[in-house]
């Protein structure tokens, strides 16, 4: 085997600092916690990319790289049109650590066989370690470990280091002598493995020699650098809802081009009670942020009108978001001597994923968000998308350093396409009078009882049934209301939350008796997955 080249790493390279901040890059395979893997590195104070496994070897040297990690997936190395990455990945001077698939394909590309394993493993396993150094420093000699694959590799000759076994996996950690490829057949990245978060640091600082310097400030400055290039002297228009997502972009970008942005913010029809109110109060008279109302209640309800798909529902909602858009930049612009061409939107890491628009092209498309693949091919604007890469718990950070309110940046999730996914099936005047009536009565529960901080998403959804009940001794047959709240960190998974039964009465109790048409209210108790927080 011809010694590893050393190219020029981090430590060295002068244009690092030019090329942002230190990176690990992820290159997804299909694993069902490729999400995971990328917030660990986060949490350990890198920025982390997903990437597809096919990206261009150009692409990935742009980065400021540190290291890069493959995670598993459901492929066999053996099938015939398995993903495949770049061989000259291990020719970028920078560390490689395989998980489980990617484990099996960095020692496949380095000589090494894979075989069906003679006995599978899923679950729990202890794992015995024969080298506690370098990746595997500072944990016990004898661990848990969480398995989940069919194939495993059979044979690595003498290039390899091997340096943890279990019972039924001979070669469960390796790490090559003359390149740094590492590779584990266990997922180090979930909470089943105990030790998995210390071999991770392992390999950033120990090995990738990590300096651990990203840090949400440095996010926002490089953000408002990137922007100021991007727009010049020019204006943006912002499109506002009052959510922490779009809340964050109108400050991000009012501290980076200032008076330059415009913030519309559209009256769908679909919002919640006294939300236009809210809004406005907020940022026009508490930021003094140039914001301009647009009442657009009748043109979305029309759009709507008899459409009872939810993807449908999306794509005219962005339609006509869009639609909207243009005319307030025309407007705008009928006052000022240069057009309006950017729009500013509060997309985020999850909604690219889950629309099948991100890190690959073969990610599934899980549900059209209206910001993302709900928007018409021809869109008139360049985008402005600065939150693209983050999750949301990190946009909530970004707003505490660019000093929002903490009840602004602690708001609940609010869907773009707004009631309209929630009101389930065909979207009348009165379904959505009913279903704000009851998120009203929700919500007010849910902060009397302190819950609103330890839930992360909660609300009313109204179902396309009616049910038969009694009131007052007689016959009803009226609407079912379904409740949702749920835990997560980053919206890419959930748990449904677990609101105490005297609680749930209350909120049954007062939706049934205040909100006439309602006569029965259910709990959501699905997790995602397999179900989305959203119902459409």
């Amino acid at each position: 085997m011809v010694p590893f080249p050393v190219l020029m790493t981090n430590a060295t390279s002068s244009t690092s600092s030019q090329k942002g901040p230190e990176t690990v890059l992820i290159l997804d395979f299909g694993s069902q916690y490729a999400q995971l893997i990328a917030r660990r590195v986060r949490e350990a104070g890198a920025f982390s990319l997903l990437m597809a496994p096919d990206t261009p070897i150009e692409e990935l040297a742009s980065h400021n790289l540190a290291g890069i990690i493959l995670s598993g997936g459901p492929s066999s190395v053996s099938e015939e049109g398995s993903p495949r990455c770049d061989t000259r990945l291990f020719e970028l001077g920078v560390p490689v650590l395989g998980i489980c698939y990617g484990m099996q394909l960095g020692c496949h590309m380095l000589g090494g066989t894979i075989e069906g394993a003679h006995a599978r493993e899923y679950g729990r396993a202890t794992l015995s370690i024969a080298d506690d150094s370098g990746l595997l420093r500072g944990i016990p000699t004898e661990t848990s470990v969480w398995m989940s694959h069919g194939d495993q590799v059979d044979a690595i000759g003498d290039d390899f280091n091997v340096l943890a076994t279990t019972s039924t996996c001979p070669m469960a950690a390796v790490a090559h002598r003359t390149i740094p490829f590492y590779g584990v057949q266990f997922h180090p990245e979930v909470t089943h493995t105990p030790h998995g978060v210390e071999l991770l640091r392992n390999f950033l600082y120990e090995i990738c020699g990590l300096q651990g310097t990203w840090r949400m400030l440095d996010f926002m400055n490089e953000q408002c650098t990137l922007i100021r290039q991007q727009v010049g002297d020019r204006k943006v228009l912002c499109g506002l809802s009052g959510g922490v997502d779009s809340s964050v972009v109108a400050a991000l970008l009012h501290k980076a081009i200032g008076d330059q942005l415009v913030c519309v913010f559209v009256d769908n029809g679909l919002l919640r009670k006294n939300e236009r109110e809210f809004v406005e109060t907020t940022f026009r008279d508490h930021f003094e942020i140039d914001l301009r109302v647009v009442d657009a209640r009748k043109d979305f309800l029309s759009d709507l009108d008899g459409v009872t798909d939810p993807q449908e529902k999306r794509k005219k909602i962005g339609h006509r978001f869009i639609e909207c858009f243009k005319k307030s930049a025309e407007e705008i612009t009928g006052h000022t001597d240069k057009a309006i061409t950017f729009l500013a939107q509060g997309t985020l890491y999850p909604d690219v994923i889950e629309s099948g628009h991100g890190y690959s092209g073969a990610a599934a498309n899980i549900k059209l968000h209206h910001n993302v693949g709900g928007l018409p091919e021809e869109l008139g604007f360049d985008l402005i998308e600065p939150l693209r890469d983050l999750f949301k718990d990190e946009v909530r950070k970004l707003g505490e350093v660019l000093g929002l309110p903490d009840g602004l940046i602690w708001r609940h999730p609010f869907p773009g396409p707004g009631l309209a996914v929630r009101c389930l099936g065909e979207i009348t005047e009165e379904k959505l009078v009913v279903l704000r009536d009851c998120d009203e009565v929700l919500l007010e529960e849910i902060v009397s009882a302190n819950l609103y901080r330890s839930t992360d998403q909660v609300f009313a959804v109204l179902l396309p049934i009616q049910s038969v009940g009694v009131m007052g001794d007689g016959r009803t047959y009226e609407s079912v209301v379904a409740i949702r709240a749920v835990e997560t960190q980053d919206f890419m998974t959930a748990d449904w939350a677990k609101i105490p039964y005297e609680v749930l009465g209350s909120i049954s109790n007062r939706i049934i008796n205040e909100v006439r048409g309602v006569n029965r209210v259910v709990y959501d108790i699905s997790s995602k997955p397999p179900a989305t927080i959203e119902w459409e």
